[in-house]
């Protein structure tokens, strides 16, 4: 819920959590087990298995972290109730995973879609390329790509285990070769999919409350573990069977397996496909297998590059980040953020010659950021864990803790890039604070007037006399005017609402970011002066309210509401503008669903 009352729509439920979630849990079998196999060949049976029950574990541990934050509990969310820098840390290390998630699951993608090694990486930077120019113009129910894809994913999978039971085995199984240190050097390696937690975390300020729940006393508890625990039942159950499917093929296919370790679920596709009904169709559902895996993997690198561009633009919103970072481009998206997040992951792909180089990445970002929400919820005493919920959680976060260290330890690549994101986000910061200071010294004695809060206080309307009008703008046109003179008629306030479409998603509830300020919004900075100027000598009280939203309907039904006015005017420039604007949706939105008590004015 925002400073004004109003709330953001709770419109994901359980299905659609799972199949986000899923978009990043799901598509970890397409390289875990390769990677797993790479690393230790015939006796990666127990790091798969290791890596399978870690999953199920912070599975676990999220499902903790969203009951106790409805409203958002991600890194920066969880974080940030213990220290702003600790927020700003986890929030870059995740950033450095989504960078390195773009990357990997787009290479990979290519690597399924049976495109030749050596076009491989060009592939790779034209589809980041193209789903970055998808993006400008904004995340229209994103997500929905990975909603459509989990069921054929699931059958695929289902599918491939289907037919490899029959041959599953462990005569080709070897015991570890090497002692705890090398496993866990080797476990640290593999862990690839754990991501996927923070977007649910993240969604939980719009996810649908649970049954008893209200909008005062949220609660998703229900709704969270719903979404995270069957995924994390597939993931573990899929994950090992198919790593027994891939270690149950003979010593004498080592070589191929390595080779193939990129898209090891198209390999396996072929080979126990074929054993089953034949090399042809084995051949025809590899190629199956190539094009969901793919697909399923590119809407992974698009989640990517939308969860950057809103985590950016909170930063930027919540003054971590430089100001210009929020500027919004004509469909609401952040463009200056848009272009970070797709030239990022294009520079990771250039500099890194395999799949494996990548993994070697990845690691480090995620296991940092979940190891920093861990760690922050597990110490804040205001959630109150019980001693099982506590327990867990420290002993996940202490095995976190632990693989962040071997991994910084033993993957020199990795480090340099997590240093290098964080030097430059904490430089960034740094730059975005030192402006601030200086704007705030050179602010004039007329704008400090303006932005004082007392003056707000004191522009507070006394209700009892008359009846309050909200009037919804777009623009400096006559239903202003009009506005005014029924609040002059009726002697009553007027609240003069500007409401700026925002097409990102945010990672977290738009409470946690710095609240927007309509002096920074040109458009909007136009309306309220001319307004205030319109309004001098006719002793009405006008009072500018400016919200920012993924839903201007739903914006200002809430606002209208939350205000208790009386009457609320909609206008538009011209007559003939009218007649499109009631077809609009807007407009028929807040129609619908405005309380019988508000009166609704529609002038043009």
């Amino acid at each position: 819920m925002d400073s004004l009352g109003a709330h953001r729509p709770r419109n994901v439920g359980w299905a659609r959590a799972a199949a986000l979630l899923y978009g990043d849990w799901g598509t970890s079998k397409a390289y875990v087990i390769g990677l797993a196999f790479l690393a230790a060949g015939f006796a990666s049976f127990p790091i798969i298995l290791a890596v399978c029950a870690l999953t199920g574990l912070v599975g676990y541990n999220y499902i903790i972290i969203c009951r106790h934050f409805p409203d958002g509990g991600g890194v920066y969310s969880s974080a940030r109730e213990q220290s702003r820098v600790l927020a700003v840390l986890g929030s870059l290390l995740l950033l450095a995973d989504f960078i390195v998630t773009a990357a990997m699951s787009c290479w990979d993608a290519m690597s399924y879609f049976g495109v030749p090694r050596e076009y491989l990486k060009l592939a790779t930077l034209g589809f980041i390329l193209l789903i970055g120019g998808i993006n400008h113009f904004g995340p229209k129910h994103s997500g929905s790509f990975a909603v459509t894809l989990a069921a054929p994913m699931v059958v695929v999978v289902v599918a491939i285990i289907g037919f490899s039971v029959p041959h599953l085995s462990f005569a080709s199984m070897e015991a570890p070769h090497a002692g705890f240190s090398k496993n866990w050097v080797s476990f640290a390696d593999v862990i690839l999919a754990l991501s996927g937690v923070e977007a649910i975390a993240n969604l939980t300020g719009v996810m649908k409350l649970d049954i008893h729940a209200t909008a005062e006393k949220p609660s998703v508890a229900s709704t969270a573990r719903k979404a995270i625990w069957p995924v994390a039942i597939e993931v573990v159950l899929g994950t090992s069977l198919l790593g027994w499917a891939m270690l149950s093929l003979p010593h004498s296919m080592d070589v191929a397996i390595k080779g193939r370790y990129e898209d090891m679920l198209r390999f396996l596709g072929e080979q126990y496909g074929g054993m089953a009904l034949g090399p042809h169709f084995g051949h025809l559902f590899g190629v199956l297998i190539g094009l969901v895996v793919g697909l399923l993997l590119l809407s992974a690198v698009n989640t990517a590059v939308a969860a950057m561009i809103g985590l950016l633009y909170m930063l930027a919103r919540d003054g971590e980040m430089p100001r210009p970072f929020t500027r919004l481009n004509s469909h609401g998206v952040p463009w200056p953020t848009l272009v970070v997040a797709v030239v990022l992951p294009m520079i990771v792909v250039l500099l890194s010659a395999d799949l494996d180089s990548l993994a070697d990445m990845y690691a480090i970002g995620v296991v940092g950021a979940i190891t920093v929400n861990l760690g922050s919820s597990c110490f804040n005493h205001r959630l109150k864990l019980n001693w099982r919920e506590f327990g867990i959680m420290l002993v996940t976060f202490a095995v976190l803790f632990a693989i962040e260290v071997t991994i910084a330890k033993t993957k020199p690549a990795a480090l340099f890039f997590a240093a290098c994101v964080l030097g430059t986000g904490f430089g960034l910061r740094w730059y975005a604070m030192k402006r601030a200071g200086i704007e705030t010294v050179l602010l004039t004695r007329e704008m400090a007037a303006v932005v004082n809060p007392e003056r707000v206080a004191d522009l507070r309307p006394n209700f009892a006399p008359g009846q309050s009008i909200l009037v919804a703008a777009r623009g400096f046109t006559p239903v202003l005017r009009f506005a005014l003179e029924e609040a002059k008629l009726r002697q009553g306030a007027l609240y003069v609402l500007y409401v700026k479409a925002l097409a990102v998603n945010l990672p977290g509830p738009l409470a946690d970011a710095q609240r927007p300020r309509w002096q920074d919004d040109r458009q909007a900075a136009e309306i309220m002066y001319g307004v205030f100027d319109l309004a001098q000598g006719t002793g009405v009280s006008v009072l500018p309210v400016y919200a920012v939203s993924e839903n201007p309907a739903a914006t200002i039904l809430d606002i209208a509401a939350t205000l208790g006015v009386d009457i609320l005017m909609l206008g538009a420039a011209h007559r003939r503008t009218l007649a499109s604007l009631l077809k609009g949706n807007v407009v028929t939105e807040v129609a619908k669903n405005l309380p019988e008590n508000i009166q609704m004015v529609i002038h043009g």
